[in-house]
């Protein structure tokens, strides 16, 4: 299941007008590293190292087996080819796997595509969500990560340093100075890795966090 990236995109779309509220590529970018990041913490991902055959900090997959996925499977037989380069992978996967969420949130039922007339003439896609059993909570974790420091589950870490990698925030929180200045360095804080430390971890976390260190980097290079 692509927790993280389909977490990522129905937080994109919990707004009134049902549509993202991330602007492309940075949308696009953003939840192709989300699929990244649930390979990583499915233990089917990791970056390489100094001494393998490989050159180093490109993703290389790992024998983990995971359950089909409409989302996920795609991305690893992108990778299975040959190994990546972040940046290469982020750029190749984003528009495919964007199309892949709405299409596998819509058939479970998540969300409920409709066209729209726009000003009168142009149509226009939304996409308001029929179930938030899902987006609430991960609201809630979310904002409770962010303002009450409440120690990250490693879902809620990925999809806070992916958003503060493309500086993607404000499309889910409207904040005075004050506030962004806290959330900010906040997010610095969980994007380098500190909830690692918050929380126990096991191998999947600090496959994550190693992970997503590689992709925020790809992202920057990107932005």
């Amino acid at each position: 299941m692509a927790q993280i990236a389909e977490d990522l995109l129905l937080l994109l779309l919990d707004n009134a007008s049902a549509q993202p509220g991330l602007d492309n590529p940075r949308r696009g970018r953003a939840l192709a590293a989300a699929v990244l990041l649930d390979l990583a913490y499915t233990s089917r991902v990791r970056p390489s190292i100094d001494g393998e055959p490989v050159p180093p900090g490109r993703l290389v997959l790992l024998d983990a087996a995971g359950p089909p996925d409409p989302v996920l499977d795609p991305a690893l037989q992108y990778l299975r080819r040959t190994p990546r380069r972040a940046g290469d992978a982020i750029k190749a996967l984003a528009g495919p796997s964007e199309h892949r969420l709405f299409d596998h949130l819509a058939l479970v039922g998540a969300l409920r595509p409709e066209t729209v007339r726009h000003r009168g003439f142009r149509r226009q896609r939304s996409h308001p969500l029929t179930d938030r059993s899902r987006v609430g909570p991960a609201r809630d974790a979310l904002l409770a990560a962010l303002f009450d420091r409440k120690p990250p589950a490693a879902p809620t870490a990925a999809i806070i340093a992916v958003l503060h990698a493309v500086d993607g925030l404000g499309a889910l929180l409207s904040l005075n100075d004050r506030g962004w200045r806290w959330v900010h360095a906040r997010a610095g804080e969980i994007a380098a890795g500190s909830w690692l430390d918050e929380s126990p971890t096991g191998l999947a976390e600090v496959n994550l966090a190693v992970t997503a260190s590689a992709v925020r980097q790809a992202l920057a290079q990107l932005s």
